[in-house]
C-alpha cells in the first residue's frame, strides 16, 4: 500500500471519528467467512458502519482528535481490529454485540468512545446498554417538569370542585332551615 493511500485511508478516518460521537472497537479473531458475512449483515439492517482496520491507522486517526484517547494505545490497539460507527445511537452497536454473541462468542467487545467518554473492555458491554440517550434523558426531564406543575393544576381543580361541593351543601342546609 502507497503512503498516499495510507495517508488518504487516516483521513478518511479521522472525519469519521469527528462526525460520529459514538464508536466502538472489537476484536473478532477466527470468524470464518460466513459468520463475518453475518455479523455485517446485521450491521448493515440496523444502519452500522462495520470496517476493519489496522491498529496504526486507528491510532494516527484518534490522535488528531482533541479528545485523549491514548488509554486505548495500551489495551485495545493490538491484534485484529475493527470499528463499528453508528451516527445517532450510541445503544446500538452494543445490543449488536450481544445478540451476535449469543450465538458466536468470538467477536469481542475491546472498547468503545460514547460522546468521547472512554469504556475499555468486554465488561463493559452491559453498561453501554444500559445508557440512556441524549432524547431519553430529555424525555426524561420533560416528564419529571410536568408531573408537578399537573399535580398542581389537578390539586387546584379537585379543591375548587370540594369547595364548591362544601357550600353548595351549605347553602342547600340554610334554605331547608
Amino acid at each position: 500500500m502507497k503512503r498516499e493511500d495510507k495517508g488518504a485511508i487516516i483521513e478518511e478516518l479521522t472525519g469519521k471519528f469527528q462526525s460520529t460521537p459514538f464508536f466502538y472497537i472489537t476484536e473478532a479473531n477466527g470468524m470464518t467467512v460466513a459468520e463475518t458475512n453475518n455479523l455485517r449483515r446485521m450491521c448493515f439492517e440496523r444502519g452500522i458502519e462495520y470496517r476493519v482496520v489496522k491498529n496504526s491507522f486507528i491510532k494516527k486517526a484518534l490522535e488528531t482528535l482533541d479528545t485523549d484517547y491514548t488509554p486505548f494505545n495500551d489495551t485495545v490497539l493490538h491484534g485484529q481490529s475493527a470499528v463499528m460507527f453508528h451516527a445517532d445511537n450510541g445503544k446500538a452497536p452494543a445490543k449488536l454485540i450481544k445478540e451476535f454473541r449469543r450465538t458466536n462468542d468470538k467477536l469481542q467487545l475491546k472498547a468503545a468512545s460514547i460522546d468521547y467518554s472512554l469504556f475499555i473492555g468486554a465488561d463493559q458491554l452491559d453498561t453501554l446498554i444500559a445508557l440512556k440517550s441524549k432524547e431519553e434523558l430529555i424525555g426524561e426531564i420533560i416528564g419529571l417538569l410536568q408531573s408537578p406543575a399537573k399535580n398542581v393544576i389537578s390539586a387546584l381543580q379537585s379543591g375548587g370542585n370540594k369547595l364548591a361541593g362544601i357550600l353548595k351543601t351549605l347553602s342547600e342546609r340554610e334554605e331547608a332551615a
